[in-house]
Order: C-alpha cells, then structure tokens, then sequence
C-alpha cells in the first residue's frame, strides 16, 4: 500500500443556507453544519482509503461566528494524520455573504474515522506522505490530539472499572 499526499484527497464542497437549514432568526442551525463537516470530512477519508469508512468522533467543533440564510458555506476538508486503520480530518468551514462577497470563518473541527474491510473489520490505511512545514505541522498537532483522547479513553475505563 503506497502512502499518499493529503493533497491528493482533500476537498472543498459547498452548501447555500435555505430556509429549512435556519431558525426563524435566519441563523444557520449547528446541526447542519455538523452534517456536512461530517461528509466533508468521510469525502476526504474514503478518497484516502477508497474503502467504506465511518466517523469514530468528532473533536474540538468550534462554533466561531454564526452564519445566515443565505450564504454559501464553504467546507474545507484535509488529511492531518493516519494511524493503522485510522485518520483524523480537519475542516474548516467559512460562510461567504453572497451580496458582498465578505467571507468569515465560522466553524473548525477534527474528525477522526476507521478505515473498513469488506467485512465491516478495521482495516489498514495508507501512509501520509508530508511534504511541507503545514503537513508537518498538522501531522505533529494531530498526533497530541490522538494522545489526549487515548488519556481520555484510559480515564474513562479506570472511571468503569470503579463504578
């Protein structure tokens, strides 16, 4: 299995706010936003992979502005890090006034997902291959991202184990 650049399955996809994505206020709700930072983010995952993949968790959302009916969303997706059969996914998500041409950045976000085999089984996943100082820098961000949410999950069990 040959490693890859993450330029090779990033993505950028677009979504115009309608009435129904909005409150009575116009305000975009967070839930659709989370919808598609999470296909986004698999659209990534799978182009890495080319296997069925599903999302593990969803990391750190931050909701940095609002964003209105009306405006395009542009969601912003690229590969961080893979382990064996996993890859955290950053997106970004900027809302564009489409009047003015104003452009914000309203939302970020990691994603981790599972790379599956046929039988529903993780499976390996290609290396990443980091050719500049923002891949290596992601990369290396990523990687104490993955180790706090391994302390994370270590606490959770020993909570468990003593309950």
């Amino acid at each position: 299995m040959e490693p890859k650049y993450a330029k090779e399955s990033e993505v950028i996809m677009t979504h115009l706010v309608m009435p129904q994505d909005a409150n009575p206020a116009g305000n975009l709700h967070g839930g659709v936003i989370l919808k598609h930072v999470d296909t986004t983010g698999g659209v990534v995952a799978k182009r890495h992979t080319r296997t069925n993949i599903v999302t593990v968790s969803i990391d750190r959302m931050a909701f940095k502005q609002p964003a209105y009916m009306g405006e395009l969303l542009i969601f912003k997706a690229s590969l961080n890090h893979v382990g064996k059969s996993s890859m955290e996914i950053g997106v970004r998500v900027e809302a564009e006034n489409l009047m003015t041409g104003d452009v914000r950045h309203t939302n970020s976000a990691y994603l981790t997902y599972v790379a599956l085999d046929k039988g529903g089984k993780p499976t390996q996943v290609p290396g990443l291959l980091l050719d500049s100082d923002t891949a290596r820098r992601r990369y290396k961000e990523a990687e104490l991202r993955r180790e706090m949410r391994q302390k994370e999950r270590a606490l959770e069990m020993n909570d468990k184990a003593n309950s």
